[in-house]
C-alpha cells in the first residue's frame, strides 16, 4: 500500500560530488509536479538533528544544474550515530510534518538512512552520490564521471612535463577502498602502471614492469596510484622505487580534492537528473528503503542493505587491458 506522503525532505551527506545540485534540482521539480511539499535539509544528518529545514520551490533550484558542490551543503555527523542524535533528528522531521526523505550520498549516507528509517518507520529513498563509484546496484554514481575526467586532465598535463624531462611520475588519485577512479584514469591517460586496492602489485613487480619500459628506451612513465592501494601512498612508493631503480628522475603528484570539485560533466548532469526524478517517482509508487540506480541504462531499485554490503567488482577485462596497453 502506498504511504500517504505529502511532505518530503531532501539532503546531501558525506563527501560532495559534482552533480549533486542536478539531483537536488530534479527532486524538487519532480516533487512539485506531483503536488508534494519539498524541504531541503542543510548539512545532511547534522542539519536534520538541528532542524535546519527550509521549503524549496522550483525557483530555488534554477541555474544550479551546472554547479559543482551542493547548495544544501554537506557534513559528517558523529552525533547521528548515537540513539539520542537520531531521536533529535526524528523530532525535527516531526516538527515539519515530513513524511519521507531522499538522501543523496555514498555508503555512509545510505547506512545512516537505513538505520534511521528502520528505527522510526520513515520511508527513505537513496540516490548514489559519490565520486568513488563503489555502490552496488548502479553502473555509475553521481560525480564519478566528472572525477575521472578531472584526474585524466591532470595526468595529461603531468605527461607533458614527464616527457620533457624524462621523468617517472607517481600520480595519486582518490580511492581508499575502490580502484575505479585509478583504473579508468590509467587507461584514459595511457599510464604504464596502476596500483589499486583490489589487486596486489608488489614493489618488485612494479620495478620489473618499469625495467621493461626502460629496456625498450621508454623515456618517461606514469604510474596511477589509488590512495588505498596496499603499498602505501604515492610518496612512500616513490621512495621505495628510488632505492632499487634509479633509471628515471622520480616525482610525485597528489591530485587530491581537485577530483571532487568543478562543474559536472554532461554525463553526470543527466545521470543525476534521472536518479533525482526516479527517487521521487519511487516514493509516489510506494517504494521505500531502496537506492535508485541505473544498470544497463535502466532504472533499478536496490535495497539499502545490498547497496551497502555487496561488493561492486572491477571488470577483470579492464584490468588485463590496462596491463597490456601499459607495456
Amino acid at each position: 500500500m502506498k504511504p500517504d506522503i505529502k511532505r518530503i525532505a531532501v539532503f546531501t551527506s558525506g563527501g560532495d560530488a559534482p552533480g549533486m545540485n542536478a539531483a537536488i534540482r530534479a527532486v524538487v521539480r519532480t516533487a512539485t509536479y506531483h503536488d508534494l511539499h519539498i524541504y531541503g535539509i542543510s548539512r545532511g544528518f547534522e542539519g536534520m538533528i538541528k532542524g535546519s529545514l527550509n521549503r524549496l520551490e522550483t525557483k530555488d533550484v534554477g541555474n544550479i544544474i551546472h554547479r559543482g558542490g551542493t547548495i544544501l551543503k554537506t557534513a559528517r555527523s558523529e552525533e547521528f550515530k548515537t540513539n539520542e542524535g537520531r531521536k533529535n533528528a526524528f523530532e525535527s522531521l516531526l516538527a515539519y510534518d515530513i513524511d519521507a526523505c531522499i538522501a543523496i550520498g555514498g555508503n555512509g549516507t545510505l547506512a545512516g538512512a537505513d538505520i534511521f528509517s528502520k528505527e522510526y518507520k520513515i520511508p527513505f529513498i537513496g540516490i548514489p552520490g559519490t565520486i568513488d563509484n563503489d555502490l552496488f546496484g548502479t553502473d555509475s554514481t553521481i560525480g564519478y564521471d566528472t572525477a575521472i575526467n578531472t584526474a585524466v586532465d591532470a595526468a595529461d598535463k603531468i605527461r607533458d612535463t614527464a616527457d620533457s624531462h624524462n621523468r617517472l611520475f607517481f600520480v595519486e588519485v582518490m580511492g581508499r577502498h575502490s580502484g575505479f577512479i585509478a583504473l579508468n584514469t590509467a587507461i584514459g591517460s595511457g599510464a604504464g602502471n596502476v596500483l589499486i586496492p583490489e589487486t596486489e602489485t608488489s614493489i618488485d613487480d612494479l620495478i620489473a614492469n618499469l625495467k621493461k619500459g626502460a629496456k625498450r628506451k621508454k623515456l618517461f612513465s606514469l604510474v596511477i596510484v589509488a590512495e588505498g592501494n596496499q603499498n602505501g601512498d604515492a610518496s612512500e612508493i616513490a621512495k621505495k622505487i628510488k632505492e632499487k631503480f634509479d633509471f628515471y628522475d622520480t616525482k610525485v603528484t597528489i591530485i587530491g580534492h581537485l577530483q571532487r570539485g568543478g562543474a559536472p560533466t554532461c554525463m553526470d548532469r543527466v545521470l543525476a537528473s534521472r536518479l533525482g526524478f526516479a527517487a521521487v517517482e519511487a516514493l509516489v509508487k510506494g517504494e521505500q528503503n531502496i537506492m535508485v540506480g541505473i544498470v544497463d541504462n535502466k532504472i533499478k531499485y536496490t535495497s539499502f542493505e545490498d547497496a551497502i554490503t555487496k561488493e561492486k567488482p572491477l571488470d577483470d577485462d579492464l584490468l588485463q587491458m590496462a596491463y597490456i596497453l601499459g607495456l
